[in-house]
């Protein structure tokens, strides 16, 4: 992983509380980051974009829902910095994990 990507990539509020969700919730689907951050979706897929160039972000398909997730083989630098994304940004995600808690028509996930 090359950390000016890296660190290009988190340099968007955007980009670092979809992050800070994929930490905290494990796998996210588009609908369900368009709800709890409040964007549109086509915003969304573009930071999504971003974020999986730089090798952070690993994409499944589900019929038509597209699931997101943490990339599992970071450099441990990588997880450190995103733990502490995650730690740092618990305040100002509450109310996205609200948003998101509140959600109706959730998709489902597949047993692993």
């Amino acid at each position: 992983m090359e950390s000016q990507l890296f660190f290009d990539a988190i340099a968007d509020p955007t980009r670092r509380r979809i992050l800070a969700l994929l930490c905290t919730q494990g796998e996210l689907c588009v609908c369900e980051l368009t709800v709890a951050l409040e964007q549109i979706q086509p915003k969304i897929s573009r930071h999504l974009a971003t974020l999986k160039e730089a090798g952070l972000v690993i994409p499944r398909r589900a019929g038509t829902w597209m699931h997101y997730r943490l990339e599992t083989d970071l450099p441990e630098w990588a997880v450190i910095v995103l733990k502490a994304l995650a730690e740092s940004a618990a305040g100002e995600c509450a109310a996205d994990l609200d948003r998101l808690e509140c959600m109706h028509s959730r998709p489902e996930r597949c047993a692993a």
